[in-house]
């Protein structure tokens, strides 16, 4: 029974770092459980069609614990990072600008720190200073927990989640700044 969550594990870790290579992307799909490379593009879901996100919890970097049950009511951005992915690296300007131009709107920004080592990702930390938390993931627990909703499938990823606790968008991939400031913006202006 425990060899299930591991190989789902170690599919995600391989697929993790595939879409950090920055292939091209298919379309995703909401439940959609394949692991595809990531070009970036924000992906909507109608609000009929949403699926609530996992509960998701954990150790931050910085030896605190952060959880999307403490931003309920709030849009919250989560985004998925690797120290040593590129990507990742050229996308955290992006990531840290919106999160302070958005927190005024309700906006809350929380990172996981996927497959890395701590001492790697603290290094990133202080040197991007994002502003906001990052759970330590490096066993892939909080990927995980999105199976059967909509995963984040490549290293980087980014999920919005509407006010309601729904998965609103995915980007997989590095984000362009306009592209996921409009798209946390259009979800924020949700009623």
């Amino acid at each position: 029974m425990r060899a299930k969550p591991f190989a789902a594990a170690a599919l995600l870790v391989v697929a993790a770092t595939a879409g950090c290579a920055g292939s091209q992307a298919s379309q995703p799909q909401a439940g959609d459980t394949r692991f595809v490379a990531g070009d970036g593009k924000v992906t909507f879901f109608a609000a009929a069609e949403r699926k609530a996100a996992p509960a998701v919890e954990g150790p931050t970097l910085t030896d605190g614990t952060a959880s999307l049950a403490a931003h309920r009511g709030k849009v919250v951005v989560i985004n998925f990072w690797a120290s040593w992915c590129a990507p990742c690296r050229a996308e955290a300007p992006v990531l840290k600008d919106i999160a302070a131009k958005t927190k005024a709107d309700g906006v809350e920004f929380l990172g996981v720190d996927f497959k890395d080592r701590k001492a790697d990702a603290l290094a990133f930390e202080r040197t991007q200073q994002p502003g906001y938390p990052s759970i330590f993931d490096q066993p892939g627990k909080v990927a995980l927990a999105f199976q059967g909703t909509v995963p984040p499938a490549a290293i980087p990823a980014t999920l919005i989640i509407d006010r309601q606790g729904r998965i609103a968008a995915r980007a997989l991939g590095a984000v362009k700044y306009t592209d996921l400031f409009d798209a946390v913006t259009k979800v924020s202006d949700e009623k």
